[in-house]
């Protein structure tokens, strides 16, 4: 996460879990991402994902056509040491603002 590790403070714990609904006797499996923070480190998540948001792809030299944008974030360096690692980023390339194939948009 080249250049925006300073810029993450406070703290955040995100975990996945393996949870069960009942619903009417049907029991359905599901895997569920917990995003934990104090009120920095969810501030400073905030942040990241509103920088994100708002850059410019199009202008990034450093990016090349197709590519989109993202940020690696990692336990006990930008996350706690009981974080998963997890990769945050933009859905649309640059250059073709096209998603990636197995996006399924929402109903």
């Amino acid at each position: 996460m080249k250049g925006k590790k300073s810029e993450l403070t406070g703290h955040l714990d995100i975990i996945i879990i393996d949870n069960q609904d009942d619903e009417e006797g049907k029991i359905t499996e599901k895997r569920e991402v917990l995003i934990h923070g104090d009120p920095e480190g969810l501030k400073s998540l905030a942040r990241l994902l509103i920088h994100l948001a708002e850059m410019n792809q199009e202008t990034m030299h450093n990016l090349p056509v197709g590519a989109r944008e993202h940020f690696h974030l990692r336990p006990n360096i930008e996350l706690s040491k009981s974080s998963f690692e997890v990769i945050v980023g933009r859905l649309d390339a640059k250059g073709t603002g096209s998603f990636y194939p197995r996006y399924i948009s929402k109903d």
